[in-house]
């Protein structure tokens, strides 16, 4: 169970069912044993490298796209959904960026965007799809707090990761290998024991860093380079 307003961590390798477990949660496919229990109204934040960045449309466009889930097929947003994608946008700290082409922003001030779509489709329950992928230090600090504001406001926001010390920084850490190897606060499900189940390799210390890094046993790249150590 988790509770309204906490941060999750979500964390395994590719393909160890983090993308799976959230288009289940969000009622795109079936568990195929067990029960899944949502209550909440859901919305996935995307990767910002899926999106179409040469489509000529604004940061509020986007933004205000998230209000068509609440508008019958046959109305367009008007005065009152461009109204709560401006607010969606402050929220974010991106309301002078508003009439900005999307793809001229920049990857942190895109992924904000795209929290701020979710924002206006009401959704308490944020999936977050390894957000921080390709940031760089200070748009990773801005949307860390980002989260943290969201989670403070009831939010509950799950965030995928395949990297440990990501995963550390939230208030529960959900472990997945095509199953559940643990769930709890990061002190506990993080252990070693979990991580080598997780990753199905073994643990290293990496010296000069407080962290763990994991080798993963038999885990590669598509291009069938070894991967290295995730920290």
């Amino acid at each position: 169970e988790i509770p309204a307003g906490a941060r999750v961590g979500v964390l395994g390798p590719n393909g160890g069912g983090k993308t799976t477990l959230f288009r289940a949660l969000q009622g795109e496919i079936e568990p195929l044993a067990g029960k899944l229990e949502v209550n909440a109204s859901c919305a996935t934040v995307q990767q910002t490298d899926r999106s179409r960045l040469d489509y000529p449309v604004s940061a509020l466009d986007v933004a205000t796209m998230g209000t068509l889930a609440g508008l019958p097929w046959w109305k367009r947003p008007g005065r009152a959904e461009k109204r709560k994608a401006r607010e969606a946008l402050a929220m974010v700290g991106l309301e002078e960026h508003a009439r900005d082409h999307f793809g001229s922003l920049s990857g942190g001030q895109r992924q904000r965007v795209l929290i701020a779509r979710t924002l206006t489709s009401g959704a308490n329950l944020l999936l977050m799809d390894e957000p921080f992928t390709g940031l760089d230090a200070p748009s990773e600090a801005l949307l860390e707090s980002l989260i943290d504001r969201l989670a403070g406001d009831g939010k509950t926001i799950m965030i995928a990761t395949h990297e440990v010390e990501q995963a550390s920084r939230w208030d529960l850490v959900l472990c997945l290998n095509k199953t559940q190897i643990s769930f709890g606060r990061p002190a506990e499900a993080l252990s070693r024991p979990v991580l080598e189940a997780t990753y199905g390799g073994h643990i290293v210390e990496i010296p000069g860093q407080p962290e763990l890094g994991v080798l993963p046993a038999h885990h590669h790249h598509h291009d069938g380079e070894p991967e290295e150590a995730n920290r």
